[in-house]
């Protein structure tokens, strides 16, 4: 038979836009009458354990083509996509890791759903379950639900490779042995080996598909015989006798059902496990896997080194990245910028580059262009990063060393590394947390990740600690780093307390993955889907907001000192639409001490990025030669003096204190325009808004509360 693959998008063949709801399970369609039509393609489910190189498998199969998108009603991640092989088009979906069918997560409960066809989902038209060698006691329990659903099924047996490295002398044929009639096809996600098999074998499986829907649905909706089947397809024999919940079954009858069978489960289990074991030798020594766990999950030893790879991974996000973005920043915009002059030199002469249209372009698109760019290092050096943790299965072992920690807030030990990376760049924290197996642990700490203080914020803390507190500027930096913490704890425990009450603290068991080398080729590959995902989810955004910063600043509302202000040409920035606006913000800021149109202008374009905020002080002030100037000379300069004269009137003597409450709400509110962004597109809109007006709430009462203090002081 010839074989054409072809991956694609989960997208309309017409269109570009992400799909959403129940659509990602659901091949592309064009809605009618709120529901999703079929299109006629089969449906493949991969469905298996946390860390058995599933979503691994599914990436190598789609060759990395695969949309990321939210399941019907929730914040849970699924992936989907397309394959054209033989002729026919596949629709893929790829579920959370689960180890059965009852649910106790949200996660668990979307794979549940999608191997189900509960709750609206789509029939399955076959199911491969992941299955890890070198662990397979642990995939049998979901494997023996899924042989009970009835519909046709593969196995996909991943790590057999490291099983024989670990002394396991089990070829693919004794796993097949285990359930006759079921195809076990050895695959290795990583170099894509045994991908051809695979795609073969479910292709076999779709021939009967169409004659097995009808008695699979008989079988979930009574306890009666199974009519004779198809001679291409001889039933293979259920692992329990009870009958299977019906698609209108509750998340409370599948959970009935599940302990109802259990026991018939383990005894299955517990015969298969002993004929892996005839089979090969008992290894009775250690494993360089149990030796380096004794280490890497010391109580000790174990915290010790998991700090210092947290310090490697702040380090790479911000040393490391560092050059990368100056170099977006200054080298490559000038680039840009003097190919645009060139441009418009040839077309309209040189006075074309005084016009209001090159300031727009250059000023504005560009501008934001080039912040898009310089968010692409610290991206992309963190999804390097993340991928050979977690391909390596250390992130495993660091979850369970810094669990005992993270549980004051309901969150598991893997929560620590999104919250430590945020200390250093608040997105690629939050591209972090999909390490975090619970959407709602994820949302969690996607929630929290903006109150961690990035390293964008510490050009603020410096300019005005040094400009107020002088020999004391250390002592005020480092408390801005203990406040954060203490906001994350404050605000960790308030969320617990309303919009989380559900997520209540589960014992943690997860099993702990083989030590193995990453493959370059596939990470590489995941980590420009990754970086794509980022640019084209955020881009649009970040772009269009600075573009509106740009035309508020253009903008005049007075003819200026000399009269001569035009759209493009603003003398002062507080002679724009801008600065109206800043003036207008400002009395808001009285109670917090800096009701003073200098800071709350520098607060609004902070919102866009903090590291535009000294920026747009020294602007507002008009001191055009802060620019060469480090942070500490700027805060013991012009600049310094200047803002402590503003803040000397707006606080009415009392400017150390408002300076604090500035510094604090900097801290607290919205990091900047690309975090939201962010957030927006791994959550959903109201999530970003909930986040922005959780920033502004938190840090606009501590501001109040911090001046207000220190003006008794």
């Amino acid at each position: 038979m010839e074989h054409t693959e072809h991956a694609e998008h989960s997208e309309h063949s017409g269109g570009h836009h992400h799909r959403r709801g129940l659509a990602v399970l659901l091949p592309s369609q064009h809605h009618h009458m709120g529901h999703e039509e079929p299109s006629g393609n089969p449906r493949i489910v991969f469905m298996g354990n946390p860390n058995v190189g599933k979503s691994t498998l599914f990436n190598a199969v789609l060759s990395a083509n695969a949309t990321v998108m939210n399941a019907p009603g929730t914040t849970v991640l699924v992936e989907s996509g397309a394959l054209r092989h033989g002729g026919a088009t596949w629709d893929f979906i790829d579920t959370p890791g689960t180890a059965s069918l009852d649910a106790i997560s949200p996660d668990e409960q979307v794979s549940s759903e999608a191997a189900m066809a509960r709750n609206d989902y789509p029939q399955p038209d076959v199911i491969v379950a992941v299955m890890d060698a070198t662990s397979p006691s642990k995939s049998l329990y979901l494997l023996s639900q899924l042989i009970d659903l009835r519909y046709p099924l593969v196995v996909a047996v991943s790590m057999l490779d490291l099983a024989k490295r670990q002394g396991s002398t089990l070829e693919i044929g004794d796993f097949a042995a285990l359930v006759p009639g079921v195809p076990f096809i050895q695959v290795d996600g990583r170099t894509g080996k045994g991908k051809t098999e695979l795609l073969d074998a479910i292709d076999r499986q779709l021939g009967a598909a169409q004659a097995t829907h009808d008695t699979a649905q008989a079988a979930r909706t009574s306890a009666q015989p199974i009519p004779p089947q198809p001679a291409q397809f001889q039933p293979i024999p259920p692992v329990t006798t009870a009958a299977i919940p019906g698609r209108e079954a509750t998340q409370d009858e599948v959970s009935a059902w599940a302990q109802q069978t259990s026991d018939e489960r383990f005894a299955w289990i517990a015969g298969k496990v002993t004929e892996l074991n005839r089979k090969q030798p008992a290894v009775d020594k250690p494993t360089f896997s149990d030796k380096l766990d004794r280490l890497l999950l010391h109580p000790v030893a174990g915290i010790a080194i998991f700090l210092a790879a947290m310090y490697a991974v702040f380090e790479a996000t911000t040393t490391l990245a560092g050059p990368l973005i100056d170099w977006f920043d200054v080298t490559f915009r000038q680039w840009l910028t003097d190919g645009i002059d060139w441009a418009f030199t040839l077309v309209a002469g040189k006075e074309a580059l005084a016009g209001w249209f090159h300031g727009l372009i250059v000023d504005g698109l560009l501008d934001g262009f080039v912040t898009v760019l310089t968010f692409i290092p610290p991206m992309g050096i963190m999804f390097i990063i993340l991928s050979l943790l977690e391909d390596s299965g250390y992130l495993a072992r660091a979850a369970f060393v810094m669990d005992k920690a993270m549980r004051a807030i309901g969150l598991d030990g893997r929560a620590f590394l999104p919250l430590v990376v945020g200390f250093g760049c608040n997105l690629p924290a939050l591209a972090s947390t999909r390490t975090l197996p619970d959407s709602r642990q994820r949302l969690l700490t996607g929630l929290l990740i903006p109150f961690t203080s990035c390293s964008a914020r510490l050009s603020v803390y410096i300019v005005l600690a040094y400009a107020f507190f002088g020999r004391y500027a250390g002592l005020a930096i480092f408390l801005m780093y203990v406040a954060s913490i203490v906001i994350i704890l404050a605000v960790g425990l308030a969320l617990r307390k309303t919009q989380f009450r559900d997520l209540h603290t589960q014992p943690f068991a997860m099993g702990l993955p083989p030590y193995q080398m990453p493959k370059v080729l596939q990470l590489g590959k995941s980590v420009a889907l990754r970086l794509w995902a980022f640019i084209t989810g955020a881009s649009s955004i970040i772009i269009t907001m600075i573009v509106i910063v740009w035309l508020l600043s253009a903008m005049p509302i007075s003819a200026g000192a000399a009269g001569n202000n035009t759209f493009g040409h603003v003398d002062e920035v507080e002679n724009s639409l801008y600065g109206a606006v800043a003036s207008g913000v400002a009395p808001v800021f009285e109670p917090a001490g800096f009701n003073d149109w200098h800071a709350s202008a520098a607060l609004i374009t902070g919102f866009v990025a903090k590291e535009v905020v000294v920026g747009s002080m020294a602007q507002s002030y008009a001191i055009h030669d802060s620019g060469n100037e480090s942070e500490q000379q700027q805060g013991t300069g012009t600049l310094g003096q200047a803002v402590r004269a503003s803040f000397e009137r707006s606080s009415g003597g009392h400017a150390s204190a408002a300076a604090a409450a500035f510094m604090i709400f900097v801290l607290a509110y919205t990091p900047c325009l690309a975090t939201i962004a962010e957030i927006r597109r791994q959550y959903s809109g109201k999530i970003a808004l909930q986040s922005v007006g959780m920033g502004l709430v938190v840090a606009y009462i501590l501001a109040i509360v911090v001046f207000q203090i220190g003006r008794l002081l």
